[in-house]
């Protein structure tokens, strides 16, 4: 899946996968969020540009990184526990690399960081 010009990789692989999937998606859905999503189960060339472009250091010790990973145009934004905590700490958006809308929490939290 992409966000905007973002991509959200994605795969039904696993039900654990498929909850985490349906969580990320569910939020950019309810903020109206533009993203694109890229299957890796139907699509090796997804699967092949989603593992070489994770960074070394967000790789896990051993296999390959999972669905979801998240990634403005190409740049990587993290996967789901990245987002996880940016959604608790109302900094999507911050994370995603994008402008928080005026009026949401994160842009109010930002104002109040900046003042």
């Amino acid at each position: 899946m992409a966000i905007g010009k973002n991509k959200l990789f994605s795969s039904a692989h696993s039900t654990r996968i498929k909850k985490k999937q349906q969580d990320v998606l569910g939020f950019l859905e309810a903020n109206k969020i533009g993203f694109e999503e890229k299957d890796i189960a139907a699509n090796e060339e997804n699967r092949k540009w989603m593992r070489e472009n994770v960074p070394e250091e967000s790789r896990p010790a051993t296999g390959n990184p999972l669905p979801p990973q998240i990634f403005n145009e190409s740049q990587y934004r993290g996967d789901y526990d990245a987002f996880f905590e940016a959604r608790e700490n109302n900094a999507v958006y911050a994370f995603l690399g994008l402008t928080a809308p005026p009026g949401s929490k994160e842009a109010q939290a930002l104002a109040k960081q900046q003042a």
